[in-house]
């Protein structure tokens, strides 16, 4: 592939990261203005906490699929394709302009037909059954200290929006940042808002979230366990590494990062998701759901 071409398809990548980013932020602001009561003391100061081993032990998505699965969400055939089509897209690495643009046809293909309204009612539930036990009570602490502070928190994930913000809101958090799936008149298509909010996307949408808000990002505050949001921790004042996997350990010794570990021993192997998989997690939640499926039947 030529220079050119190169330079022509990353541009092209920027381009999704940024309208994913944006569509985040602005899906965001309007969860908010909904479900928050409570008016911040320090207007210019938030905090930024990732979910997946940041915030909550393992992936929420592998939690929903798995929770959908058990309620018959998918067909067999469903989770298989889908599965296959995250695995080719991640593990392949074919981060080209045709392999992205097929990636946002496919991404989330398995909820295209169903509403809004059906998924937050099953994200509701699911989130009591699976992941409410799970959430690291020393990050938790962490968040808290910033709402006591007067501060606005939120949750910035590849997560879909819809469940991410059942999550903050249930931690009592400001409002989350997620991946935009496209509905039309409250249903589902199956297609993206840009892309996954996943690396420079969560950069973006912490970005224009800030602009909104008037946040100064100097006096903000990122917490991430992976080295895939290298790009979020940079664009804040204060960054701490939650968990980290052994790229991000590397990344906040070298800047100075503040390290904050709540796993010990074995417990910490088994919990942690590989930075390589990113947010093609998702197809790894997918497989795992069909498998539990399996099990059930």
């Amino acid at each position: 592939m030529s220079s050119l071409r190169r330079g022509e398809e990353r541009r092209e990548l920027d381009r999704l990261a940024q309208e994913a980013g944006e569509a985040s932020a602005e899906a965001a602001v309007a969860l908010e203005q909904v479900g928050t009561t409570d008016v911040p003391v320090d207007l210019t100061a938030a905090a930024f906490f990732d979910v997946d081993n940041t915030m909550m032990m393992g992936a929420s998505i592998f939690h929903f699929a798995r929770g959908l699965a058990t309620r018959k969400f998918f067909t067999n055939a469903d989770l298989a394709r889908f599965a296959w089509q995250q695995m080719m897209f991640r593990v392949g690495g074919k981060e080209s302009v045709e392999g992205i643009r097929n990636h946002r046809e496919q991404a989330l293909s398995f909820v295209a037909g169903h509403s809004v309204a059906e998924l937050v009612e099953l994200g509701e539930e699911i989130y009591d059954e699976l992941m409410s036990d799970r959430i690291w009570p020393g990050t938790r602490a962490l968040a808290q200290m910033h709402l006591d502070a007067g501060q606005r928190v939120w949750l910035v994930t590849a997560t879909p929006v819809e469940l991410a913000t059942i999550i903050a809101r249930r931690l009592g958090l400001t409002g989350a940042l997620g991946t935009v799936a496209e509905s039309v008149d409250g249903v589902f298509t199956g297609k993206l808002v840009g892309e996954m909010l996943h690396g420079p996307a969560k950069a973006h949408a912490v970005r224009s979230l800030a602009a909104r808000e008037g946040l100064d990002l100097r006096r903000c505050t990122a917490y991430s366990d992976s080295s895939n949001d290298v790009p979020m921790l940079s664009v804040v004042g204060t960054a701490v590494a939650v968990n980290p996997d052994g790229g991000l350990r590397d990344t906040a010794r070298k800047r100075g990062w503040e390290i904050r570990d709540f796993r010990t021993g074995r417990k910490a192997a088994k919990i942690g998701v590989p930075s390589v998989l990113g947010a093609g997690a998702v197809a790894g939640a997918v497989a795992a759901g069909l498998a539990y499926r399996r099990r059930a039947v």
